[in-house]
């Protein structure tokens, strides 16, 4: 391979997302539960919050791409559900929500020693359907190129998103390596436009699909030795 730039999904490849964002939504629904004590509220569960943000997330895909504004309106469609809407608490719950989104987030351990080597031999960057950004989650300054779906309208596996962030590297899709943890949206959608994929498969789950990475690793520390490091 002639790879001059890497690029990374976010959410469970460098973080762990559902530990953080079910962390948040614990002190979310705690509060909520201080607030408004009915016995709705108080029989409300975690998995049924995120059940309703992805009924919302559904409802208004295509036509609402800031995932904040999103997570916002979920809240509001769930003080709907317990029979007590309040758009002025939901803005309070969001707020609460995304200071632990936010201020919670731990790398994976293989993260920052894996970028310290690839760091002088490629160009990194950031490419997620999320809206983890490098400044929210120790990461500022180490990435080339970032490209989040919610700022270009365009999510994973969707080719004109890796076609945009190889314009943003400044390389062909050919010369730029992707590494997800998604089969689908990452080495599905590098394939897609000629991109060679890493999938990072942490858990060790067998691949019952028929799509192929070029390569499968289960920690981020294998990447350099793939590229002769």
């Amino acid at each position: 391979m002639n790879i001059s730039s890497i690029s990374f999904d976010g959410d469970m490849t460098l973080w762990d997302f559902h530990q953080v964002m079910r962390r948040s939504l614990k002190h979310t629904l705690a509060e909520l539960q201080r607030q408004r004590p009915t016995p709705r509220v108080l029989n409300l569960t975690i998995d049924e919050m995120i059940a309703i943000r992805e009924q919302f997330a559904e409802a208004v895909k295509g036509k609402v791409w800031n995932l904040e504004e999103i997570r916002r309106g979920a809240f509001e469609r769930t003080l709907e559900h317990v029979g007590c809407p309040d758009k002025d608490l939901a803005a309070h719950l969001n707020a609460i929500y995304r200071k632990h989104r936010f201020e919670d987030i731990e790398l994976y351990p293989d993260v920052i020693p894996t970028f310290d080597i690839l760091a002088s031999h490629f160009k990194l960057g950031l490419l997620s359907n999320g809206n983890t950004y490098p400044e929210r989650c120790g990461l500022d300054g180490r990435f080339a190129f970032v490209v989040f779906s919610q700022d270009v309208q365009v999510e994973k596996p969707h080719p004109r998103i890796f076609e945009i962030t190889a314009a943003r590297a400044g390389c062909e899709l050919t010369e730029m390596l992707h590494v997800g943890d998604s089969l689908e949206n990452d080495v599905m959608g590098a394939r897609n436009v000629g991109a060679p994929s890493v999938w990072l498969n942490r858990e060790g789950v067998p691949n019952d699909t028929e799509i192929q990475p070029d390569y499968e690793v289960a920690s981020l520390a294998e990447i350099p030795v793939i590229l002769g490091l």
